[in-house]
């Protein structure tokens, strides 16, 4: 998500169906967003020590984690908030998908706790005012683990990826703790409230 509209209007169906449904084109596909959360979802209830009930996924474009999600876990319940105003006004209804960015998460009625907040996808593109902006809202709203997606100038990425601006670990890292966040490895960090039930070799 992007704060500028010339840049929100670009993830329109055509972006979409470019990155996420063009088989010769698409980054991820179902079966791969599927491994994620299965993986999200095994760490947080790890720690939290019962299944995962509320999600929040900010960046979450139509809301594809959305069936993957209820194949693993069918009484989840999910929030979604993206800046596309295609993916709202398309899924927002049917996936409770809410028109947001990072920089308004206090602005749109979130509730206080999540058992996993998922940030899939999406962070590369924020400007680093509006990445620490976002974190630090997440910190006080993780009641469980986050999957925060984050990705640094020496990754070998491919896909819509920005040419310029990302990073390194030892700053997101910093960031990150910064705000309360610890992590479990593969991008996977327990919130505030959270941090002490890990392990010391745990850490990463």
């Amino acid at each position: 998500m992007s704060k500028t509209r010339s840049n929100l209007d670009r993830y329109d169906r055509a972006y979409f169906d470019r990155w996420y449904r063009d088989p010769k084109t698409r980054v991820k596909s179902g079966v791969a967003i599927r491994r994620k959360a299965a993986l999200a979802l095994s760490v947080a209830e790890y720690y939290l020590e019962h299944p995962v009930r509320t999600v929040l996924d900010v960046g979450c474009g139509e809301g594809n984690w959305l069936p993957a999600l209820l194949s693993l876990r069918p009484k989840i319940r999910y929030t979604g908030v993206d800046a596309s105003t295609y993916a709202v006004e398309r899924f927002g209804r049917k996936r409770n998908i809410r028109l947001g960015t990072f920089a308004t998460l206090e602005e749109i009625g979130l509730r206080n706790d999540y058992d996993l907040i998922v940030c899939s996808d999406t962070l590369f593109y924020l400007p680093l005012s509006e990445l620490e902006q976002g974190i630090a809202s997440l910190a006080h709203r993780s009641a469980g683990l986050a999957f925060l997606e984050l990705y640094t100038g020496e990754d070998s990425l491919v896909g819509d990826f920005p040419n310029e601006g990302l990073q390194s670990a030892p700053f997101y890292k910093k960031m990150l703790a910064s705000h309360g966040f610890l992590s479990v490895g593969s991008h996977c960090y327990l919130g505030p409230d959270m941090a002490e039930r890990a392990m010391q070799m745990e850490q990463t």
